[in-house]
């Protein structure tokens, strides 16, 4: 019996919905989602396996002009992303016009195997509008097959999955097929500690932010994690901290309680902030944390 498997990789503008669609796609909250633009950092796999398949999904950072070394090598995970897809999945939003999209279009255009464009949050408009954004895109994309969808609202997502597994080739699996990513979950509680700092802090401060997994124990009943955040600058850190480490604690709670749904045990969360000014320029260290 043969199998298919490949690689599906999904790039598209900050905050076009990308890790979202990943989701949506797993059935699982894997990649972290938040509306502050420039959420997910890194390259994340997501696996769908079944008896005669495995799709790999790639979701990646918003494509944008890197102003620092941290920013540079998210888009070199951008670019990887181009190198070893199967197919290439341009999600745009309903409103997003080709003409203000040039940096999306170049990459898209740069791509060595079949094109999906995907017209994200259809739920946003009236129909006459998603018609003239799928005109738009495939004329900007000829050689592309043009899809709405809505990720959030699951429109249109059980066929996409349907169309993506058939249109992978025959190849083994790349993956176990009782994974469900590539990341391990050190990778997962940092991300989860960061939704948090997203969801909870203003300005420069989630931005400016790193979460480093020093330690993962992992017991029948109990996790014990420790974790140091890493800022740029020592008023950062006070924000972090807050009035009497009011701010750090609320932070704690609400990570470790998502932490404790994420890996199904109760979990003693550690958490200690750092400044450390040149963490998103210095090369060695953004290659120590995975970049």
């Amino acid at each position: 019996m043969s199998h298919r498997a490949g690689f599906v990789n999904i790039i598209g503008l900050p905050n076009a919905g990308k890790s979202t669609l990943l989701n949506a796609l797993l059935g699982e909250p894997l990649a972290i989602t938040n509306p502050k633009a420039q959420t997910t950092r890194h390259r994340i796999l997501g696996l769908i396996n079944g008896p005669g398949h495995q799709l790999v999904i790639g979701d990646t950072p918003g494509i944008l002009e890197p102003q620092y070394g941290l920013q540079e090598r998210m888009m070199a995970a951008v670019d990887e992303a181009l190198r070893d897809a199967d197919l290439l999945v341009v999600l745009v939003e309903l409103h997003q016009r080709p003409d203000r999209s040039q940096a999306l279009l170049d990459r898209a255009r740069r791509a060595r195997c079949p094109l999906l464009v995907l017209v994200n949050k259809v739920d946003l408009g009236g129909e006459a509008e998603v018609l003239e954004a799928c005109q738009r895109w495939q004329q900007a994309l000829p050689q592309a097959k043009v899809v709405p969808v809505s990720a959030l609202h699951g429109f249109h997502i059980e066929e996409l999955r349907q169309h993506l597994v058939q249109a992978l080739p025959e190849h083994p699996p790349y993956f176990p097929k009782d994974e469900l990513s590539d990341r391990n979950m050190r990778f997962f509680v940092a991300e989860l500690v960061r939704e948090r700092i997203l969801a909870l802090y203003k300005q420069e401060v989630p931005y400016s932010c790193e979460v480093v997994v020093n330690s993962y124990e992992e017991g029948d009943t109990l996790t014990r994690i420790q974790a140091d955040i890493m800022v740029m600058r020592e008023g950062q850190k006070a924000i972090l901290i807050g009035e009497g480490g009011r701010a750090l604690r609320r932070l704690g709670t609400q990570a470790r309680e998502a932490i404790e749904r994420f890996v199904g045990t109760k979990v003693f969360l550690d958490l200690k902030v750092k400044a450390d000014p040149d963490w998103r320029e210095d090369m060695k260290k953004l290659r120590k944390y995975g970049y």
